[in-house]
């Protein structure tokens, strides 16, 4: 038995956030709408059609020559990222706990000023953290396909068909002279989030069975079913049903203290003792807190908290898939919460 380490996802299970869909709701006209339809597509192809090459969070590449088109630049994109993150509650504690006791990684689909915002917002080290790097300014865009980009923003949003997006973002947008940025562009999301924590394993020597990994939607499918076929723990935290068909346990919760203690027991004993913990808890919450090793400052706060706490099994999954939806609406809105 190797170093446990600790990978998690950001948007979801440490800040409430969305920034991409937050970026094209303030950039956009009716950029909210505009995002719902693209992030629709994205599903589409990452979950159902499974197009050979394209990952999920590719929302993140495609909307870019739409946000330039609309005033959007590396600054202002900064400036806004930096004056709106929203955290979990306990979410700042939660990374402080878990750098502590064992490496810790962030691995998000998020543009790389949203990551950096939230890093100096919670003393999170920066270069532990993978994410989705970006230079708006470095691609020019002149007033012709300004304006282009824009006919092209109504249509998707009069016409949101599966035929017209294909067309928009595979025949037209490829003739302009701003597919430059969509192509330098490489969201961190599904297989590349699998890839940037093989990229953690060689560097450290870690195992995988000494994973856990924490995610909450498509983008975290592949490192979660990595995680759980290997032995390790893949969680669900107010997950959808992309990461509930993926994950072994699922946490249901408005506190990352639940984290923190899967996180801690995990470090200090191993799978089974964690196993051993969700299945009491599922039962009596109040029992498995005083039974199981709990660190009696984690244990204190989580029973102030509302969680629920459950191995995923084919008997539950649906139930938990209903559950948890409705609570990651409760906790990142109505909007967000229902985002793939």
């Amino acid at each position: 038995m190797g170093r446990k380490f600790v990978v998690s996802d950001c948007e979801g299970p440490i800040s409430a956030n969305d920034n991409a869909f937050e970026l094209a709701g303030h950039f956009i006209e009716d950029g909210e709408r505009f995002f719902q339809i693209v992030s629709q597509y994205d599903d589409i192809l990452a979950d159902e059609i499974k197009r050979p090459g394209y990952n999920a969070g590719s929302t993140l590449k495609l909307i870019l020559p739409f946000l330039k088109a609309y005033g959007a630049t590396n600054q202002n994109m900064k400036d806004f990222s930096q004056e709106n993150v929203l955290l979990i509650p306990g979410a700042r504690a939660t990374l402080g706990l878990l750098q502590f006791i064992m490496p810790t990684y962030i691995v998000s689909t998020s543009y790389e000023p949203y990551i950096r915002a939230l890093c100096d917002l919670t003393n999170f080290s920066f270069n532990q953290c993978y994410c989705t790097r970006l230079d708006l300014d470095s691609h020019p865009l002149g007033n012709a396909d300004q304006e282009k980009l824009r006919q092209f923003r109504l249509s998707i949003v009069d016409n949101p068909d599966f035929e017209n997006l294909e067309r928009i973002f595979w025949e037209e947008l490829p003739e302009m002279e701003i597919y430059s940025l969509v192509d330098e562009v490489n969201p961190v999301g599904g297989e590349a989030k699998k890839e940037a924590v093989l990229d953690i394993m060689e560097k450290r020597s870690f195992q995988a069975s000494d994973l856990m990994y924490v995610g909450d939607s498509i983008t975290d499918v592949q490192p979660l079913n990595f995680a759980k076929e290997n032995g390790g723990i893949a969680l669900s935290f107010n997950g959808n049903e992309f990461a509930l068909d993926n994950a072994s346990i699922a946490a249901i919760s408005d506190n990352t203290v639940i984290t923190s203690v899967i996180a801690d027991l995990f470090n200090r004993y191993d799978l089974k003792v964690v196993q051993d913990f969700a299945l009491s808890f599922e039962k009596d919450p109040e029992k498995a807190v005083q039974e199981h090793p709990l660190n009696p400052q984690l244990a204190s706060k989580l029973v102030e908290t509302n969680t629920r706490l459950e191995m995923v099994t084919e008997n539950n999954r649906e139930e938990l898939k209903e559950e948890s939806s409705k609570f990651r609406k409760r906790v990142r809105g109505e909007s967000i919460g229902g985002l793939g």
